[in-house]
This record gives structure tokens, sequence and C-alpha cells, in this order.
């Protein structure tokens, strides 16, 4: 069955990097749109970010953009979200999404269990 398995999530200080990765399974992604969700205590889950798994562009929500970054590693069926810059207001449980990309939660098939993202100020 699809897995999408995220890792790499923990503490950090206010300003500091983290990695998030995403290792898929289960199926042929190609064509499908890699994304991440977030959604902090309280709050309703937040579009972050989405590539293509051919290729191509990325999308970023306009509170990310130019922190974060998607990549790819296909030999490794990985997907990863560099954080840089991080702030409190980035401390979120982060999903790994695979499905048909945008900006809305249900274009997406599939969903990782998160991973806790906590940035100390």
């Amino acid at each position: 069955q699809v897995q999408l398995v995220e890792s790499g999530g923990g503490l950090v200080q206010a300003g500091g990097s983290l990695r998030l990765s995403c290792a898929a399974s289960g199926r042929t992604f190609s064509g499908y749109a890699m994304g991440w969700f977030r959604q902090a205590p309280g709050k309703e889950r937040e579009f972050v970010g989405y590539m293509y798994w051919n290729g191509g562009s990325t999308y970023y929500a306009d509170s990310v953009k130019g922190r974060f970054t998607i990549s790819r590693d296909n030999a490794k069926n990985t997907v990863y979200l560099q954080m840089t810059t991080l702030k409190p207001e980035d401390t979120a449980v982060y999903y790994c999404v695979a499905g048909h990309g945008g900006k809305r939660s249900n274009a997406y098939d599939y969903w990782g269990r998160g991973t806790q993202v906590t940035v100390a100020s």
C-alpha cells in the first residue's frame, strides 16, 4: 500500500534550520504532486508547498517563500523540505502529501502521519 513516512522534525531555536524527509513507497509517483502541509495547535491545516515528481516549478505559501525549499531524490523516492530562518510561528505538525497539486488539502490523495517541528523563541 502507499506509504508516506516523514522524518527529521524536532526542536530548534528561532533562526535555525531543519530538513524534513518524506520517504514514499507503494506506487509510482510519476505525474503526482508531492507537497507539504502543516497544522499548528488550535489552527486549521495550512498549505506549505509542492512540486511535481517529474520536476518543474515549485510552489510555496507566501508565509514560507524564500525560507523553505522543496526538493526530491528520485533514486531514494524521497521528498525533502529544507526549512531555514525558522520562526516560532512555524511550529506545527508537518505532513507530507501526494496528489494532484495546488493549495487545497482535498487535492491530495495520500498523507503521511506527520512530524512535529517546534521552534523555540
